[in-house]
């Protein structure tokens, strides 16, 4: 490619990843609580059921005060070696639930969730980071 070429493309290539930073989530309802949901870079967690219902946004929950059963997706790399010895990577997928029976109105909660070998745990934190409940996992395996 051209250095000329480079130059007409990289704007275009800088103008989509913008876009997508400037998804910005909306302002929090006072009246209902918030859950962040997070995993390390380079990992994926996605907000996908709220009270087996689909959830709405897959950045993040919002609820009624009391209590809810929130279900996320989680994605992460492993790498694993092959009998010749050569490292290959594997793509593993996790379905993980958390109930909660004491979400109060205008609160922030953070649900996190980290890889265990060949699984993951979850944990649901409140804005002080105390644990309030850990996630159970659903099912885990290789996409």
């Amino acid at each position: 490619m051209s250095r000329a070429s480079i130059h007409r493309v990289f704007p275009l290539i800088a103008l989509g990843l913008s876009a997508c930073a400037s998804s910005t989530l909306p302002t929090p309802d006072p009246q209902q609580a918030w859950i962040d949901v997070y995993a390390t870079p380079g990992q994926t967690v996605s907000a996908t059921r709220q009270d087996g219902q689909p959830a709405g946004d897959a950045r993040y929950f919002q609820v009624a005060p009391g209590a809810h059963e929130l279900q996320v997706r989680y994605q992460y790399e492993v790498n694993s070696a092959s009998r010749d010895g050569v490292s290959e990577s594997m793509q593993i997928t996790c379905q993980l639930r958390v109930s909660y029976e004491g979400f109060v109105a205008g609160q922030r909660y953070r649900l996190e969730v980290r890889p265990l070998v060949l699984k993951a745990q979850g944990y649901l934190f409140d804005a002080q980071r105390r644990l309030l409940a850990r996630a159970e996992v659903l099912r885990c395996g290789p996409i």
